[in-house]
C-alpha cells in the first residue's frame, strides 16, 4: 500500500503550513481532504484560508471540503465531522496538526495563553480524535486502514525540555500522551495512532510569528519533509504500525530517502535542531 487514493483525511489547521503540505501530498494521490481550520478571511500577515487551501488541493488532484472549525468548540467539531461524512461517506484518517505555541517561561506566560495552548493542543486533539473515532472504527471494519497522526514530539522527561517553556512543553506532551494511550486503546481494533515530529525547525509562516524566530528560517527545512514522512506513515499497515513517535528524516530513511538537501529552506545553511530532539 503506497497510495491514499480515495481515502478521506480530516486535517486540522490545514489552511497553511505543515497541515496544508500534508493535504497537498495526499491530494497528489487523489485523496479527499477536509480542511478544518479557523481562517476564512485573509490574515493581514499570514497567507492562506480554508478556501484558498481547498482550491490548491483540487488543482493538485484531490477533492476538498473547506470547513471553518475552531477545535476548541465541541459542537463545531462534531458538526464538521458529520459534514465530512455526509460529503465523502466516512473518515479514514485524522491528522491532528493544529497547535498553539508560546515559548515563554512560567512568569512570562499569561494564563490566557496557557489556556489557549491547553484548549487547542490537548483538549482539541482529544476532542477531534473522539469525534472521528466512530468513523475510524467503521473504516477499520471495512479494512480501509484507518490512522490518527498527531504532530507531537516524543516524550522526553529531561528537564532541559521543560525549563524554558514549561507550559508549552506540558501542552505538547499532552498530545503525545494521547498517542501513547489511544494507540493501546484501539490497537486491537486496527486503528493506528502515531506521532510525527521534525528533526529540525520547519519553515512556516507561523514560525516567523514566534518571538525570536523570525530570523531563523534559513536554518529550517521545508514543510514538505513532514508531508512526505506523513504520507509514508499513513500508507503503512495500521495493524502493524501504531504507538510510534516518528522523526521525519528517520521515516524517509526507512523509505530509502537519505538525500534531504531538497528540503532545505536555504541550501548549505547549518540546520537548526527542533526542540524536544536530543
Amino acid at each position: 500500500m503506497n497510495s491514499l487514493q480515495g481515502k478521506t483525511l480530516f486535517i486540522t489547521g490545514a489552511s497553511r503550513g505543515v497541515g496544508l503540505a500534508i493535504a497537498m501530498r495526499a491530494a497528489l494521490d487523489g485523496a479527499n481532504i477536509v480542511v478544518a481550520a479557523k481562517t476564512t478571511e485573509k490574515h493581514p500577515t499570514l497567507l492562506g484560508t480554508i478556501y484558498s487551501a481547498a482550491e490548491e488541493i483540487e488543482k493538485a488532484g484531490g477533492s476538498a471540503l473547506p470547513l471553518p472549525v475552531d477545535i476548541r468548540d465541541e459542537t463545531t467539531v462534531h458538526n464538521a465531522v458529520q459534514q465530512a461524512v455526509a460529503k465523502f461517506g466516512g473518515i479514514d484518517i485524522l491528522v491532528n496538526n493544529a497547535s498553539a505555541i508560546s515559548l515563554t517561561g512560567t512568569l512570562a506566560t499569561p494564563m490566557k495563553r496557557f489556556d489557549l495552548m491547553f484548549a487547542v493542543n490537548v483538549r482539541g486533539t482529544f476532542l477531534c480524535s473522539q469525534a472521528c473515532l466512530p468513523h475510524l472504527q467503521a473504516a477499520a471494519a471495512a479494512a480501509r486502514n484507518p490512522h490518527i497522526l498527531m504532530l507531537a514530539p516524543p516524550l522526553n522527561m529531561r528537564p532541559r525540555w521543560f525549563k524554558d517553556h514549561v507550559a508549552y512543553t506540558i501542552a505538547k506532551y499532552g498530545m503525545s500522551m494521547c498517542v501513547l494511550g489511544m494507540a493501546e486503546e484501539f490497537r486491537a481494533q486496527g486503528i493506528a495512532v502515531n506521532a510525527l515530529w521534525p528533526r529540525t525547525l520547519i519553515a512556516t509562516q507561523a514560525l516567523t510569528m514566534v518571538p525570536g524566530m523570525a530570523g531563523r528560517v534559513d536554518g529550517c527545512r521545508k514543510p514538505e519533509i513532514l508531508a512526505n514522512a506523513a504520507h509514508a506513515i499513513l500508507t503503512r499497515d495500521a495493524r502493524a504500525a501504531t504507538g510510534n513517535f516518528y522523526i521525519d528524516d528517520e521515516v524517509l530513511a526507512e523509505a530509502g530517502v537519505t538525500d534531504l538537501s531538497r528540503y532545505e529552506a536555504k541550501p548549505g545553511t547549518t540546520l537548526i535542531p527542533d526542540i524536544f530532539i536530543d
